[in-house]
């Protein structure tokens, strides 16, 4: 990216009109309800307000009754109080209804969307947290007297124009360059998923292959066996459904601890003991039984301290057996073909997914000798760590550019720099671009952890 765009001027305020506002002189709190015909919408932090789909299966259910549901007109600010300390706000798109715990206010900005711009920048979200209380770990409760008393500081209305003529211009630019990055990172990762596949089923020296016809695997060395999943492991035990809301010692792994083919223990205790049977040791693999259809069956393999550790009840203890190598044995079930048909067999319902042990443990496998397990084990694990080097890379690269547009935000929209000559010169449309911003909505980041509590 050129400089161009990104080179504003330093403003000086009061040369330039700019005033003070407290926002309880520019929002009205709307009370509004009762209007079940209007489009639902939801808040997430990195997209503000948005229209939610009724058939999205990653939100969670909507109710039958939505009388209570708060009107939001367009244009109104919607606060998530209990996220507002992280940004979770933004103005309407539409006319619509949002959750009963959200608060809703008519904004009396001259430009609507320079207002959003202004309190979603980091500067003004600070003040958010500041005017919040603790309510519990991650959960601020917004106060609305002190919310009120907060201080903008106001550009005359030509001047919040071209500031927003100019973030779309710059949020244009710096969404192309993060698409073609994360395109980048797609495709590193299929070459990923390819390689480990090719390896998986054919190792290092596919010389001599002979057609198996399994769903996720086509054909493999004539000296490999065919055999059930279970045959892998001396045993596959559930975990514990005991509370582990405790002050014991002990930690039970959850399903959100498996990533990346490993588990990435999180240390917070809760259980008085070990329940008898269900501890973990090295290299036992994590199986995630129940979980959402595109999440269930991930595989995690345990590689650290494993003292005061056991497993939550969704999650299945799977011990290799004697000749299996277990670094080669989390590498297969979690490759992209084999995961794919496991998760084919799962039972979904409601939006989850359940594979118990025994129908997981029949499902077929390509099993080598001990010897090219370790071997295979090895190569993909330098293989694969290049993979990894390059998509931390470029995901790096994103993040810069996601830090320097939120400082360009905060800089243009508090008058740190002035944009009015750039913008002078550019078009009236940015060229246009699918916003790649994803992420959860804010109802269903809650859902989860409490899921998880």
């Amino acid at each position: 990216m050129t400089a161009g765009i990104f080179s504003p001027l330093r403003v000086n305020h009061a040369e330039n009109g700019w005033q003070k506002r407290s926002l309880r002189s520019l929002l009205v709190q709307r009370s509004e309800r009762n209007r079940a015909d209007l489009p639902l919408l939801t808040v997430a932090r990195e997209r503000g307000v948005f229209v939610r789909s009724t058939d999205d299966a990653n939100h969670n259910a909507i109710p039958e009754d939505l009388s209570n549901y708060k009107v939001a007109r367009e244009g109104d600010l919607v606060i998530n109080k209990m996220k507002a300390w992280q940004g979770s706000l933004g103005l309407a798109p539409v006319d619509g209804i949002v959750s009963p715990a959200y608060f809703v206010f008519s904004a009396d900005f001259a430009v609507p969307r320079f207002g959003e711009y202004l309190l979603r920048s980091r500067p003004y979200v600070a003040k958010f947290g500041a005017a919040s209380d603790g309510v519990r770990i991650g959960q601020w409760d917004l106060n609305i007297p002190r919310m009120r008393n907060i201080e903008v500081n106001l550009p005359p209305a030509e001047q919040q124009a071209a500031i927003v003529k100019y973030l779309a211009h710059a949020n244009a630019r710096i969404d192309r360059a993060i698409a073609a990055k994360r395109r980048l990172v797609s495709l590193l990762e299929e070459q990923k998923a390819s390689v480990a596949h090719e390896r998986l089923t054919r190792g290092y020296e596919p010389n001599d292959l002979r057609g198996v016809g399994l769903p996720w695997a086509d054909s493999i060395p004539q000296h490999w066996a065919l055999a059930p999943v279970k045959r892998l492991f001396s045993s596959m035990v559930y975990g514990t459904s005991e509370s582990s809301a405790g002050e014991g010692p002990v930690t039970a792994v959850g399903m959100g601890e498996i990533k990346n083919g490993n588990v990435a223990v999180v240390r917070r205790g809760g259980l008085a003991n070990i329940p008898k049977g269900l501890e973990l040791r090295q290299n036992d693999l994590l199986f995630n039984r129940t979980n959402s259809p595109d999440l269930v069956g991930k595989v995690g393999r345990m590689t650290g301290d494993c003292e005061d550790l056991t497993f939550a009840s969704y999650l299945v203890r799977c011990r290799v057996a004697e000749k299996i190598d277990p670094e080669w044995a989390a590498y297969l079930l979690n490759d992209r073909a084999f995961l794919g048909f496991a998760r084919s067999q799962a039972f979904v319902s409601l939006h989850q997914a359940n594979l118990s042990s025994t129908r997981y443990g029949a499902l077929p496998a390509v099993i080598p000798p001990c010897d090219e397990q370790r071997r295979i084990a090895e190569g993909l694990r330098k293989e694969l760590a290049e993979f990894n080097g390059a998509v931390d890379r470029v995901n790096r690269e994103i993040t810069l550019l996601q830090e320097f547009r939120a400082r360009l935000v905060a800089d243009v929209v508090t008058g740190q720099v002035d944009v009015r000559a750039i913008v002078a010169t550019l078009p009236d449309a940015p060229e246009s671009i699918e916003h790649p911003i994803g992420g959860l909505d804010d109802d269903l980041e809650e859902a989860l952890v409490g899921s998880e509590a």
